[in-house]
């Protein structure tokens, strides 16, 4: 591809997209590709969706914009069907994964400064974890590769081993004022949090009134599913950070909290000009209403025991994969050879995936996808598996 005018931040594959329907994805050369990247987890209900493609209609002919100064009426109705599908109480709206962790980690330091204990502003955080690329999120981010060249970073954070009870009860006291966790791994390498990890994690919260984080912006919103990730773990945080799925390809994201988490903001604590705008709002209500009322969360398990039984069989045939892992439509594959390799083989077979940690490839295909693009999907996996 041609060198441009937009600044060198990734490592792109040669091939310009002009246009999606469902499950596929079309490059400028007409040729079609079954995607299931699906965006990095953020088109939840493929390219081009009806309802999605209505509600941007509708609303942008009305209001796109207006400002947080006042109400509009998508921003109620979204923030109410969050709140009425979760045990929280309290939304705030902005326009991605990381700006909803930033949120959520003002709202930490925020309380810690309102209890009676000194210095009260210590994060905890996994290693092996991802949480975004501004300083903050990064300062709470488990891999130093992506650390490393921004340091310093802020202050005050201290890194526990995934999963690991005996660590995180060792670097817990009451100078903690958030603990941050993602209930799966995404980035990391689809690697899911023990119930008995959670369930300390809430118990040491509790113990010390610190507030317990959960990023869902890659696992939640259906992908593993139920809408929120915490539902599949029987453990209650006190913040939710939202994005990707939630504008099913429409930049929004979302940090949601009980009443003990949002009394810590007063206004002009936080805000957010583009945030809460009528024409993402309009859009999240949209996917939501196909998602929880249109049925399909309902279908995720199915479908991923359904690829789960394909890959199985693909495992024991060849021997090249390790591992499979992950819930629901976060999937990832553990392979002896080298993922990055491997993804480029699918890319030229016209089959989009990404990798994740050590050898890991992720498969994150729309929330409704039909069992025949699975079958299609998984035609070109083999295909290429069956070539190393």
């Amino acid at each position: 591809m041609e060198e441009n005018c937009v600044m060198n931040t990734y490592g792109r594959y040669d091939v310009t997209f002009e246009k999606g329907l469902g499950c596929k994805i079309y490059d400028s050369n007409g040729l079609e590709y079954v995607d299931f990247v699906s965006g990095v987890a953020v088109n939840c209900l493929g390219h081009s969706h009806p309802a999605i493609i209505n509600a941007i209609t509708t609303q942008s002919s009305k209001l796109m914009h207006s400002s947080n100064y006042y109400w509009n009426t998508p921003h109620k109705l979204l923030a109410k069907k969050l709140v009425d599908n979760c045990d929280h109480d309290k939304v705030f709206f902005c326009n991605s994964g990381t700006e909803s962790v930033e949120t959520a980690l003002k709202i930490a330091r925020k309380y810690g400064t309102l209890k009676d204990v000194k210095d009260k502003n210590v994060f905890i955080y996994m290693d092996n974890s991802f949480h975004g690329r501004t300083i903050g999120a990064l300062s709470v981010t488990g891999q130093e590769k992506y650390q490393k060249d921004f340091r310093p970073l802020i202050d005050g954070t201290r890194k526990v081993e995934f999963n690991n009870i005996n660590d995180l009860i060792k670097n817990f006291d009451d100078k903690v004022c958030g603990i941050i966790i993602e209930p799966i791994q995404g980035e990391g390498g689809i690697n899911i949090a023990s119930i008995e990890f959670l369930k300390e994690a809430r118990k040491l919260c509790d113990k010390f009134d610190a507030l317990l984080i959960f990023d869902e912006v890659q696992c939640g919103m259906g992908r593993i599913g139920s809408l929120f990730a915490y539902k599949k773990f029987s453990v209650i945080p006190d913040v939710i950070c939202l994005a990707k799925g939630l504008g099913g390809g429409f930049p929004i994201g979302a940090t949601i909290t009980n009443v003990k988490a949002s009394t810590a903001f007063v206004p002009g604590d936080h805000g957010s000009t583009f945030g809460g705008n009528p024409l993402g709002c309009a859009v999240g209500v949209a996917v939501l209403t196909e998602l929880v009322d249109g049925g399909v969360i309902d279908k995720v398990d199915d479908k991923s025991m359904y690829i789960k039984e394909r890959l199985l069989k693909i495992k024991e045939k060849y021997g090249i994969i390790d591992e499979i892992k992950g819930m629901g439509l976060l999937i990832g594959i553990s392979l002896k050879t080298d993922t990055k390799k491997f993804c480029k083989s699918c890319f030229d077979k016209r089959l989009l995936v990404i990798a994740a940690g050590n050898n890991v490839v992720r498969l994150l295909p729309p929330l409704n996808v039909t069992k025949p693009e699975i079958d299609e999907a998984l035609d070109i996996l083999e295909a290429v598996i069956s070539e190393i």
